[in-house]
């Protein structure tokens, strides 16, 4: 016996807005991707940061990992909200995230590392910024998730631009590793640590 589906009036109300949920929830899919592969590379990249000056670049490297994680984290519930799924093939799911520059072995040098993981903040910058877009007065919820995501994918850009170019980012160290401080309330994943 085939029971009645109900209105899904969160869903609704975004598509009275103009929002095209399904492609919101494509977009929002391909950034968990390319967000869990980043944490996947970023944890390591880590290992191939040796010596004296791998030392401090481990530690940015580490903020950045965990708060890559929480941005994962945080993309899953609204994807369910919305109506979508989480894939569950998790080849197929790594593989269109298209992050395979992140690649490292022990031949890498600190400044490769540190090119690599400039690629992947500017590329998660640009991402989150095409949310911000499609959501902006239309889906006041996701808007401040992606929101929220860019503010810190551009800190993790002046992190990496800072050691680089030495072009100062106004860093500083986070309290914690993983401390998340745009993004904590929608992401559980570091809680209690």
């Amino acid at each position: 016996m085939a029971t009645k589906k109900h209105t899904v009036v969160g869903v609704e109300v975004l598509r009275q807005n103009g929002m095209d949920v399904d492609e919101l929830v494509k977009t929002l899919v391909y950034n968990a991707s390319v967000e869990f592969v980043a944490y996947y590379y970023f944890t390591n990249l880590r290992a191939f940061c040796t010596g004296m000056d791998g030392e401090g670049v481990k530690g940015v490297i580490e903020d950045a990992r965990l708060e890559d994680l929480s941005h994962f984290e945080s993309c899953i519930d609204r994807i369910y909200q919305l109506g979508g799924e989480f894939p569950r093939d998790i080849a197929g799911f790594c593989k269109q995230a298209g992050a395979d520059f992140l690649q490292s072995d022990k031949k890498t040098t600190l400044k490769q590392i540190l090119e690599k993981c400039l690629k992947a903040e500017q590329g998660a910058i640009v991402n989150w910024n095409k949310v911000c877009r499609m959501t902006h007065g239309k889906d006041p919820m996701t808007y401040e998730l992606a929101s929220h995501i860019l503010a810190e994918e551009i800190e993790h850009e002046s992190w990496f631009l800072e050691l680089l170019d030495g072009r100062p980012s106004g860093h500083m160290r986070r309290r914690y590793s993983g401390e998340r401080p745009h993004t904590s309330k929608h992401s559980r994943s570091m809680d209690g640590l």
